[in-house]
């Protein structure tokens, strides 16, 4: 896929994500927020995954809260920065640009909370162990976190395996 395609495919991807963000988030308002909880994964007596309303005033697991402005301001540096690397590794690394676009995703989904609201809208309440309540926008930059390791870790490898395969039979010899 020549990389003008690409990007109005990434492009489209974001448009999407904020979009199911931002629905999944005014469902929860209109109807979980009224309710505060309700049941969602079970299987049987085991709970899984519940929705939870909840106005997150800081990043994650609430820290910084009350820094409102200085999160849209890192939130907006950081978005510009994954939309700038979105543009210019496109033809480098498809998938670096896809890693990319989910930050810009994510980010933007939540900056458009701070914004208008003060808060992140959060709902989803993992019930299998302790952890933060979140949203489609925090699974946006949580994938995108894991395949950026990914993506680095494979990285290394290549370059390792590279600068190996680039000595000389007795530099591989001598380094053993």
């Amino acid at each position: 896929m020549k990389g003008k395609k690409m990007i109005i495919l990434l492009i489209a991807a974001i448009i999407l994500l904020i979009g199911a963000d931002q629905l999944v988030k005014f469902w929860a308002v209109e109807n979980l927020k009224p309710v505060g909880n309700m049941d969602f994964l079970r299987i049987g007596d085991f709970e899984i995954l519940d929705l939870t309303y909840l106005e997150n005033r800081g990043a994650i697991f609430g820290s910084m809260a009350g820094q409102r402005w200085f999160l849209v301001g890192i939130t907006s540096v950081l978005v510009i920065g994954a939309f700038i690397a979105m543009f210019h590794f496109v033809k480098k690394s498809r998938f670096f640009a896809t890693i990319a676009a989910l930050f810009v995703a994510g980010g933007i989904g939540n900056l458009i909370d701070r914004i208008r609201l003060g808060y992140v809208v959060d709902m989803f309440d993992i019930r299998l162990f302790e952890f933060a309540i979140f949203n489609v926008a925090d699974i946006c930059v949580t994938v995108a976190e894991f395949m950026m390791i990914g993506y680095l870790l494979v990285e290394i490898v290549k370059d390792f395996k590279k600068k190996k395969a680039d000595k000389s039979p007795a530099e591989v010899k001598e380094n053993e």
